[in-house]
């Protein structure tokens, strides 16, 4: 599968590394150079995969990172706004069928999951019912 990751930063590096240690041909765009530099950013040693510097929601850099050939593509930025709109580029310009991003805010990633045809992950939701189950069940 060839995906395209949005966002170099602790998820997207790693996330990088194992889709490429599975067999994925991986690019990944991030707009800070050190993001996407080995010495700077551990995890991306022994990357070799398309690294792209720009501004994600850029068409033209998307298109320098290959996303008109990308069976997925993965919006892990720390804004929600940028991983929105490079969602809905991905979807709407690029015609990419397997979208998902990455929202922080739990009430944000419920209207855009519902109103758009992408995938949503929100790390808020994930944690705060992890930590609940967590305390719950120590009262049982």
């Amino acid at each position: 599968m060839n995906v395209l990751i949005v966002g170099c930063g602790k998820v997207g590096s790693y996330l990088a590394q194992v889709l490429e240690n599975r067999g994925h041909d991986v690019s990944i765009v991030d707009k800070s150079a050190s993001a996407l530099d080995p010495s700077d950013n551990v995890r991306l040693a022994g990357f070799s995969g398309l690294c792209v510097c720009g501004e994600p929601i850029d068409l033209d850099v998307l298109r320098s990172a290959g996303i008109e050939s990308c069976d997925a593509v993965i919006a892990v930025t720390p804004s929600d706004n940028t991983n929105i709109m490079v969602a809905q580029v991905a979807t709407k310009v690029f015609g990419v069928q397997n979208v998902t991003a990455r929202i922080y805010d739990p009430a944000r990633q419920e209207v855009f999951a519902g109103q758009m045809a992408i995938h949503t992950i929100c790390p808020t939701l994930l944690t705060v019912d992890t930590l609940l189950n967590t305390a719950l069940k120590e009262e049982e």
